[in-house]
């Protein structure tokens, strides 16, 4: 069995080489993810050991390794450094070169987290050297393997990810010549949890799975516990909820029956984890009441109630929160400096910040907030850790500036920046770029603000893959962390653009300064600085072409972060593709801000970007958004659709009605954002013409004009593979009603497109569905079933005969019948599917499984309506595809036929149609 996995283990790295340059940038972020997995649990009697050496001053070499062994798991990275230097010169006048290069590789762990890396690789390559010169014996090999791990977590950091693979095969190589089973499985645990670093969770799942089978016999085995609960955590950061709740059970079972008290606390953690992503909120209270009940370091404590306190005030729980406060506030003083005292005197200050600002009672002060987060800036110091330093110097800059005390707030602020700069921690330091955006942005200075604001987008650009893959349990908050820089980031844009707009049309030398100011910005937001000497209208433009670029990236991040992976790739600007194949067609882009909706319009044959502003705030529009979404699911609520859907063109569509007409526009293309892609924009209506948009353009949308690749149908042998479910069927404990038409439409397609193939009822599985993809090249394949879009990965899936496949599941069953066949799908439909009910993001589910399946075009439906009126709207669509339509004008044509017969819009509008247009 061992030597099973060290086969697998062999081939791994040839499967992930196409990926290396994926990982470049991978420095900081590694030393967060190492804190969690080693300094978050700090052992109670571990702490008392190493002050008990350092009190006593304790000079036995081997004392200084296990005081500088402890001083490193309790986070004290500065004083093990100094403790392991101590005690390899010790060795070094002994002449006890196995043990000094012992304690070099240590000391490269210790340098690394503080950021030393020039030091660490020394220190590392000092122990090589002393290795290379022993006699072979078996404490040499087993220094030496353990050498290689420190080695590869260098190389991993520094982002030689294929290096560091290979430097760990070595060791794994070593272990497995000594018979090492434990060490050998350890190390690929290990090398999984990196390989989640990296964001390749598949590949981890894929090792900890036959890690899992390897121990299968062992039922009271803490290894195959601990395996578990790193499972456990993979299956949640890629939304397999539900299993990685079960297996998470099974670990938390071995560990109870082991009285395995830290494995136990560490598994409720994951569980507790696992449930707060699904919205089990008072699930996730349980677990982490029980995890308290347990005897644990105070340290471990802490950890519990701080992830209670969050959940209590996310939960608008105020007054338990409040009582909560004053138990946390008592047991932070117990712990003893370290980075994770840092850490948790920072989190504990943000929160009581927030607590403050929710509500009206006054039990702590901005001042002994200030305090707080004061002390930990100290140990930070004092521990010499540069990351802990930033990371509370920054915050209290935060805190001054939610205090409006903006001279202070600058001064730490660009404080903490420097030191992050200092140490490469970009995953810090786009935070206070950011910050630095804010506060100047308040205080008025919006040239200086958008400089700031361009580099926190930057960064956080160069650390796409970073961000996605950080394990949920400590993951940046997308929402809150990520999603506004870029929204705050294209706010700044077109304020410029406005201030310059209004320049225009005054001579003042006040006007001509500003516009200099505004082209010294814009050299700033370009690495090529390739703007010249251009007139104030190039330079509006390239703030509206930033700003459409930022929403662009933004769309992607999202995407990103839907699918916890860094594996959507962008395609080449492709606009002049576009317009030489449909020179009719408008890109529309909406952009929800708190107090505006603006619009970017791109015009065919025109460089020049129109902008247009509404003045509504984001609270009316989406309450709009979302009650139009619920009339237009009433089949009797066609006057309050229209009465909603006006409101929206007036926003959205009437200010940029006159450039449209002139410009002879046929087809709109919308790149939507926010709660505007829970509703089909066929449906907007012009009192004025008292017309639905539908009957005045084709419309399409897409994620961004990088993500798709337009190509037409025309002179493609159509070729339709049609599958779909009409009886009754319960999965999961689910129970799907039966879809009556679903049996006539598939025949209804039949005898549009002659050359077609059916899958129906029992036959629809996805081993069959499978077969057929890959032993045909089907240009359309078309699902009748049912299916939920959401913006919960997990929730995401199309009914089968026996089972709910998974988005992910359906996109590589589709990707790997691609691999199979010259073509690959042109149009994917899926009709019958439905987005989630008061889910704002639910229409996420469906763009994510448009563009994994890899399909060019997606057509679907926003709600199932199971009626004759989609019997009739698809034998229409596919007969004017037939007759060399493009799918907008096809999908336009049948919903035309189909509103001429049934006015109300429930019937008729629920369908878009996603990527090519074509």
């Amino acid at each position: 069995m061992l030597f099973r996995l060290r086969r697998l283990w062999r081939r791994f790295p040839y499967r992930i080489r196409n990926l290396q340059t994926k990982a470049q940038r991978y420095i900081s972020l590694i030393l967060l993810i190492t804190l969690f997995l080693v300094g978050l649990i700090l052992p109670s009697t571990a702490e008392k050991i190493a002050v008990k050496s350092i009190d006593l001053g304790l000079n036995n070499t081997d004392n200084l390794v296990e005081q500088g062994r402890v001083l490193y798991k309790v986070g004290q990275f500065g004083n093990a450094v100094k403790i392991l230097q101590q005690a390899a010169r010790n060795y070094a006048a002994n002449g006890d070169k196995l043990r000094q290069a012992m304690t070099l590789r240590n000391l490269s762990l210790a340098k690394q987290e503080l950021g030393l890396w020039t030091e660490a690789q020394e220190a590392i390559a000092k122990s090589f050297k002393l290795l290379e010169n022993l006699e072979n014996s078996p404490e040499r090999s087993q220094i030496l393997a353990q050498a290689l791990d420190v080695q590869g977590n260098w190389q991993l950091k520094r982002g030689q990810t294929e290096a560091a693979i290979q430097t760990w095969q070595q060791a794994a190589d070593i272990y497995t010549q000594m018979g090492e089973q434990v060490k050998f499985i350890r190390n690929r645990m290990n090398s999984a949890q990196a390989l989640q670093i990296l964001g390749f969770y598949p590949q981890a799942q894929k090792i900890l799975s036959d890690i899992q089978q390897e121990l299968e016999g062992q039922t009271k085995s803490l290894l195959k516990a601990t395996a578990l609960h790193r499972l456990g955590d993979v299956l949640r950061a890629i939304g397999e909820m539900d299993r990685s709740t079960e297996v998470l059970h099974q670990s938390l079972k071995i560990a109870l029956s082991l009285e395995a008290n830290q494995q136990i606390v560490e598994t409720l953690i994951s569980l507790a984890n696992t449930a707060r992503i699904q919205g089990k909120n008072q699930a996730a209270l349980n677990f982490y009441q029980q995890a308290l009940n347990i005897s644990v370091p105070v340290s471990t404590k802490i950890q519990l109630l701080l992830n209670q306190f969050s959940l209590l005030l996310e939960t608008k729980q105020w007054q338990t929160a409040t009582a909560l406060s004053f138990q946390i506030q008592s047991e932070i003083s117990k712990l003893p400096p370290s980075r994770t005292t840092v850490y948790a005197q920072v989190n504990f200050a943000q929160n009581l910040a927030k607590l403050k600002q929710k509500t009206v009672t006054d039990n702590t002060s901005w001042l002994d907030i200030a305090k707080i987060i004061s002390k930990a800036i100290e140990q930070g110091q004092s521990l010499e850790d540069k990351r802990a330093e930033s990371y509370a110097t920054g915050t209290l800059g935060w805190l001054y500036l939610q205090t409006e005390q903006f001279s202070n707030s600058e001064k730490l602020t660009k404080k903490a920046l420097l030191i992050a700069e200092s140490i490469q921690a970009s995953d810090i330091s786009y935070q206070w770029q950011w910050q630095l955006g804010r506060l100047l942005k308040k205080r008025g200075d919006i040239k200086e603000a958008l400089i700031s604001y361009n580099a926190a987008y930057k960064t956080l650009q160069s650390l796409r893959s970073d961000l996605v893959a950080i394990d949920s349990d400590i993951q940046f908050s997308f929402r809150e962390d990520v999603e506004p820089v870029y929204r705050e980031l294209v706010d700044v844009l077109l304020q410029i653009d406005e201030d310059s707009n209004s320049s225009l049309d005054s001579n003042s030398s006040l006007a001509s300064k500003k516009l200099k100011d505004k082209a010294l910005v814009e050299k700033s937001l370009t690495d090529e600085n390739l703007i010249g000497e251009e007139d104030e209208e190039s330079i509006n433009q390239n703030y509206l072409q930033q700003a459409r670029s930022v929403v662009e990236s933004l769309q992607l991040a999202e995407l990103d972060n839907y699918f916890r992976s860094a594996c959507l790739n962008s395609k080449q600007e492709i606009d002049q593709i576009v317009e030489e194949q449909d020179k009719q067609a408008a890109f529309i882009y909406p952009i929800i801000l708190p107090d505006r909706l603006e619009i970017i319009l791109k015009l065919p044959n025109q460089e020049k970007l129109r902008r247009y502003k509404t003045i509504v705030d984001q609270e009316k529009l989406e309450r709009v958004a979302t009650n139009l979404r619920k009339y237009l699911l009433d089949v009797t609520g066609t006057i309050k659709v229209q009465q909603e859907s006006q409101q929206i063109y007036d926003w959205l569509i009437r200010p940029a009605e006159a450039d449209l007409t002139n410009s002879n526009i046929k087809t709109l293309v919308f790149v939507l954002d926010g709660v505007l892609r829970n509703i089909p924009m066929s449906v907007l209506y012009d009192r004025q013409q008292q017309k639905y948009l539908v009957e005045k353009y084709a419309i399409a949308l897409a994620s961004g004009l990088q993500l798709i690749d337009p190509k037409p149908l025309q002179n493609i042998k159509l070729n339709v593979l049609t599958a779909g479910i009409g009886k009754e069927r319960q999965i999961e404990n689910r129970k799907f009603p039966p879809l009556k038409n679903v049996g006539r439409e598939l025949k209804e397609i039949q005898s549009e497109v002659p050359n077609s193939q059916q899958i129906f009822n029992q036959a629809f599985t996805a081993k069959n569905l499978e077969n057929h993809l890959q032993s045909t090249s089907f240009p359309i394949v078309h699902l009748a079933t049912h299916g939920n879009f959401s913006s919960n990965f997990d929730e995401t899936f199309i009914l089968m005969w026996d089972q709910l496949l998974k988005a992910k599941d359906f996109n590589s069953l589709v990707q790997s019948a691609d691999s199979n066949i010259t073509n690959p799908i042109e149009l994917l439909v899926l009709s019958a599917c439905e987005t989630a009910m008061g889910d704002k993001r639910s229409a996420l589910g469906l763009a994510g499984v448009a563009v994994e399946a890899g399909a060019r075009s997606t057509l679907a439906t926003l709600w199932s309506v199971d009626d004759k009126s989609v019997t009739e709207c698809m034998s229409l669509f596919y007969r004017k595809i037939s007759a060399g339509m493009t799918k907008t004008e096809a999908l336009r044509s049948a919903q035309l036929a189909v509103m001429k017969n049934e006015k109300r819009p429930y019937f008729w509008s629920p369908y878009v149609l996603l990527g090519s247009w074509l």
